[in-house]
């Protein structure tokens, strides 16, 4: 299982460090030689051998340059500049409102075939009506303090509801049953979206499985996370999203979907469950 959604990013940094660690032992130099070299302290090359602190650009070109090794810099950037996209903070991502970032993931979807989600917290925004996803944004630009565009934003999320009905795309969504029972909005926004679910669950891009509270767990529950076909997955967490590409961790987040999947129900009994969570609204 994966130890945090931040695992890939902070294996990627240590594997920069790594590789500047290389340079300077290989041009016979310790870490007081290379900061003297640079310019800078010497608990800086310390902070970036120790992987606390990503090196800019500059850094690295300073750092090649005083081991000799200026060929090196072209790589090592692109390295870096794939570390710093692996985590992308939600602020950055944000910082002119929600909006954007919704348009942008209508062509990750409209690419992918088969997207697996497993929802611990909130209704995916493929699966949300737009009472849902306004209350639900609404609260994030609030908490956050982000510029509203909220009703921009729930329009660009609610179009990506197209690709369930769409040929060539295969959806295979997993909720917790927490999630049917959390109030998101007032209790007709939270209504309308749970009827919204007993609508979908028949369309055959989706298959809907809900894995009860009784559930013996096999798998904790985790952060929310998305499965783009084999290629990547991405981890919702408070402040970020993380972008995981290494094979080793996708096959963790893939064998963790397949068991997850195994304590879910699904057709009548799922609707059982979303049934029972509308009625406990009235």
């Amino acid at each position: 299982m994966p130890a945090s959604p931040s695992s890939s990013a902070q294996a990627a940094r240590r594997a920069v460090a790594a590789r500047l660690r290389e340079l300077m032992l290989d041009a016979g130099l310790n870490g007081q030689q290379l900061a003297a070299r640079c310019g800078w302290h010497e608990s800086k090359t310390s902070r970036i051998l120790n992987a606390r602190k990503a090196p800019s650009e500059d850094d690295i070109r300073a750092w090649c340059a005083a081991c000799g090794a200026d060929d090196q810099v072209p790589d090592l950037i692109a390295t870096a500049r794939a570390v710093d996209s692996m985590y992308l903070e939600w602020r950055r991502l944000h910082r002119g409102g929600l909006t954007c970032t919704q348009k942008q993931s209508l062509d990750r979807y409209e690419s992918t075939r088969l997207l697996r989600v497993y929802a611990s917290n909130v209704v995916p925004g493929l699966l949300q009506t737009p009472a849902y996803a306004t209350a639900l944004l609404s609260g994030i630009t609030r908490f956050k303090g982000y510029a509203d565009d909220v009703t921009d934003a729930v329009a660009a999320r609610v179009a990506r509801s197209r690709f369930l009905y769409e040929g060539g795309h295969r959806f295979v969504v997993l909720l917790e049953e927490s999630v049917l029972r959390y109030r998101i909005g007032d209790a007709a926004a939270m209504a309308g979206q749970l009827r919204h679910l007993l609508t979908v669950m028949p369309l055959p891009s989706l298959s809907l499985g809900v894995i009860p509270f009784a559930a013996e767990r096999a798998v904790w529950p985790l952060e929310a996370f998305y499965l783009f076909d084999t290629a990547s997955c991405t981890v919702e967490t408070l402040t970020a999203e993380i972008s995981v590409t290494q094979p080793r961790e996708l096959a963790d987040y893939a064998k963790a979907f397949s068991e997850l999947s195994q304590m879910a129900v699904h057709g009548e009994a799922a609707r059982h469950l979303i049934t029972g969570a509308v009625e406990a609204l009235a």
